[in-house]
């Protein structure tokens, strides 16, 4: 009998599926036959381990800056989307462009963690393209739950 308090784990777990498959077939994708800009699309690479007390992400975020990422997490799944724009110019002696293909770039993954981590004690860093978050685990609670009356 499974221990899993989540019933929508094995659902996750397809749109986590889909959502690869999905990327992978956009990177295959020929954006000239359309004729239009031939949008750089990039997948983020994740690693997750288990250390024991804690859980170790990697994330594959090339060329962006570091205030160019959010990190996020709710309800045990963790939220990274990366998204940079190429700056701008009004100097009419700039507007020689015919087509630009660097204007914005985005990447974004959800991760789902198998396992309760203290939001208070997570901890982020960046370098070299390459983004680590350390997530301790939380300790099981032994709660006996809230008392709910009955009128």
């Amino acid at each position: 009998m499974s221990t899993d308090s989540n019933p929508f784990r094995n659902l996750e777990k397809q749109f986590e599926r889909m959502q690869r498959q999905i990327e992978e077939a956009l990177e295959m994708w020929d954006f000239d036959q359309f004729d239009q800009s031939q949008a750089a699309v990039t997948t983020m690479g994740v690693d997750l381990a288990d250390h024991g007390e804690t859980f170790v992400l990697t994330a594959d975020v090339p060329g962006f800056e570091k205030d160019d990422i959010d990190v996020r997490l709710s309800e045990n799944t963790i939220h990274i989307t990366a998204t940079r724009e190429s700056e701008t110019t009004d100097d009419p002696e700039d507007e020689f462009y015919i087509k630009s293909e660097r204007a914005r770039q985005s990447l974004s993954r959800s991760i789902r963690l198998p396992d309760p981590v203290d939001e208070e004690a997570v901890e982020a860093r960046y370098r070299n393209g390459v983004l680590t978050i350390t997530l301790p685990k939380r300790d099981p609670e032994t709660r006996e739950g809230q008392q709910i009356d009955i009128e």
